[in-house]
């Protein structure tokens, strides 16, 4: 196996280099954009604490009544366009976007951030990596 490894290496040269090119294209982008305004359990933890910032939860109401961050506001990222004017009288405050990976939330932070929203932030591995952390979740 090894062997049919290094000899496709050998006679595809070009087609490695571009699939090497390309991964490391795309680990340098999910670096810049895991890194970019987002914020850990625990800093999101002290922002609601110090600064009352405002929890979005970008799931759909299924997945937030099983458990969700006390005082998380629900609006679903396929909604959120239609509901955005409920988050206007925070629209000062931080706002934290959570989903359920930390995956999706950055589009949720693309359009608020373009509406206008100053200081909008999602929260790093979503709500898995909330409970990974143990922090606790509501349920209703």
């Amino acid at each position: 196996m090894i062997d049919q490894l290094f000899e496709f290496v050998q006679n595809h040269p070009l087609l490695v280099g571009a699939f090497l090119l390309v991964l490391t294209a795309w680990i340098l982008y999910e670096a810049r954009n895991s890194a970019a305004s987002g914020v850990t359990s625990g800093e999101a933890t002290q922002l609601i604490n110090r600064e009352d910032a405002v929890v979005l939860d970008t799931r759909e109401s299924g997945d937030f009544k099983a458990g969700h961050i006390a005082g998380a506001r629900n609006i679903p990222q396929s909604r959120l366009d239609e509901r955005m004017n409920e988050l206007e009288k925070v629209k000062e405050k931080p706002i934290i976007v959570v989903c359920k990976h930390g995956q999706s939330a950055g589009a949720a932070v693309a359009k608020l951030s373009k509406a206008g929203y100053s200081r909008v932030l999602k929260l790093k591995g979503g709500m898995m990596q909330w409970q990974a952390d143990g922090l606790p979740v509501v349920k209703k």
